[in-house]
């Protein structure tokens, strides 16, 4: 096990309850005293629910002292992002724009899966307004820092998600990713998080961003993130969008070999124009350990054009159809940066937003014809290390065009990508700066294939060195 209960995996969790070495209650009270030292530093939770989560963990711990426990994760504890829907908790999505009366009558899928499963509800965790940028603070919440440098951002938009593992506030979160919203605060965190095939996890509403945004599972291990997929991709009615259920577990199906996987390498996908050098190195590194494990590694592009045009007029057009609907009352309360996105927006018309969808089709086809070869194309999980709190962008670089200072997709460049094209994609961590800030390596599979992801990155994480915890918080 790994020191403080706090710490402990969902795995590590659910052995210990199984083998009466350790109750729920006594779990749930750890982290919970964990959540209360420590979120005022961090801010990862805007909700904690206290006397709800230990409820749920007493019930937990009479199911598994009668030896039925509703799954693995039955008992564990978990946290929920403030986009996704929690009955009797506001869902606010850090807006002030949103009424807290409510009602709040439903769940969405994923918590309903994770009650289901018996997972111990802690709360909702921060997310930047709607969760429009790639980092965390709110006009409502405030700013969410990372734990491993608290001057830092987490990433976003599932920042507090992010902060949250990373500081030992629970070992399963739930994420969204609609531009890469999972795998930027992972690789900001020293974290695995994963984005599904599109529908692979049902939502519910469906996020107004349209076919860009996923559902999934984060936690700091890849095996954890296997698990809590296997939960959260259950059924749900309400998504006409989601797939059927799969034939057989990750978790279960889940092997760590991968020799003869063949991987594509691509360190900039053959366009993007900045990559700091201490994460190109460390990516490297990672592709040479995967060779080490038997891929065949070969170092190609996928052959599609710079997308940044084409998600960029996708995102902010829709984020301005969106929000420009408010009440002028209402659009004056939002963030200042997602005001100037939506003014900014007014450029795109009709005709480009169709234009750019049949732009879309050829990213699709250039990764549908890579995949014929390869089974994963590896690179960056972004192109910058954590920058501080309190901007959307760090600095851009000499050359590096930022139309508008609000526009984050020059640093994630990387991800926003393999959401166009709807495919499974999950970051690991690869290594730290010099800083000691952490490096994501990005593993995107083939249409449907979670499982290749997930078998790479669990050889890549056990024959990884170990992550200690940030020593900030201790």
């Amino acid at each position: 096990m790994s020191g403080a209960l706090y710490h402990w995996s969902a795995l590590e969790l659910s052995r210990a309850y199984a083998a009466k070495k350790l109750s729920p209650a006594e779990a749930t009270q750890a982290v919970l005293e964990r959540i209360d030292a420590v979120n005022p530093k961090v801010n990862a939770f805007c909700h904690v629910a206290h006397e709800e989560a230990l409820a749920a963990a007493r019930a937990s711990e009479a199911r598994w002292s009668k030896g039925r426990p509703l799954s693995f994760i039955d008992g564990v504890p978990a946290g929920i992002k403030d986009l996704i829907l929690a009955r009797g908790w506001p869902t606010l999505r850090g807006s002030k724009s949103v009424d807290p009366a409510g009602p709040w009558n439903d769940d969405a899928p994923a918590t309903a899966r994770l009650r289901e499963a018996g997972a111990v509800i802690l709360g909702k965790t921060t997310t930047p307004e709607w969760g429009w940028k790639g980092v965390t603070d709110s006009p409502l919440t405030g700013i969410t820092r990372n734990p491993w440098n608290l001057a830092m951002t987490p990433g976003g938009s599932s920042g507090g998600a992010s902060a949250a593992l990373a500081a030992g506030m629970g070992p399963l979160h739930v994420g969204t990713d609609g531009g890469g919203s999972i795998r930027i605060p992972a690789a900001f965190c020293g974290l695995a998080g994963i984005k599904a095939h599109f529908g692979r996890v049902p939502a519910w509403p469906l996020s107004p961003m349209g076919t860009v945004a996923h559902v999934g599972p984060m936690a700091r291990s890849v095996r954890d993130c296997a698990g809590m997929l296997d939960i959260l991709a259950r059924p749900d009615a309400r998504d006409w969008t989601a797939l059927p259920s799969p034939d057989a577990g990750w978790l279960s199906g889940i092997t760590r070999s991968i020799k003869g996987l063949r991987v594509a390498y691509s360190p900039r996908l053959g366009y993007v124009g900045h990559v700091e050098p201490e994460i190109e190195a460390a990516v490297k590194r990672g592709v040479d350990t995967l060779a080490g494990l038997g891929a065949i590694i070969e170092q190609t592009d996928p052959g599609f054009a710079d997308c940044r045009p084409l998600f960029s007029t996708h995102w902010f057009a829709t984020a301005r159809h969106t929000f420009g609907k408010l009440p002028p009352e209402k659009f004056a309360q939002l963030d200042p940066g997602l005001q100037a996105t939506c003014e900014y927006a007014r450029r795109y018309g009709i005709g480009d937003f169709l234009d750019y969808q049949q732009q879309r089709v050829a990213v699709g086809e250039a990764m549908k014809r890579l995949h014929m070869k390869y089974d994963l194309l590896v690179t960056p999980s972004l192109a910058v290390s954590a920058f501080e709190v309190g901007q959307v962008t760090p600095a851009t670089p000499p050359g590096m065009d930022a139309p508008h200072p609000a526009d984050w997709t020059w640093w994630t460049p990387f991800s926003f990508p393999f959401n166009l094209t709807q495919q499974p994609a999950l970051s690991v961590n690869c290594g730290f700066t010099t800083s000691g800030l952490p490096i994501g390596l990005q593993m995107v599979a083939p249409a449907y294939r979670e499982d290749l992801a997930l078998r790479a990155a669990l050889a890549f994480e056990d024959a990884r060195a170990p992550i200690a915890w940030p020593a900030l918080l201790d």
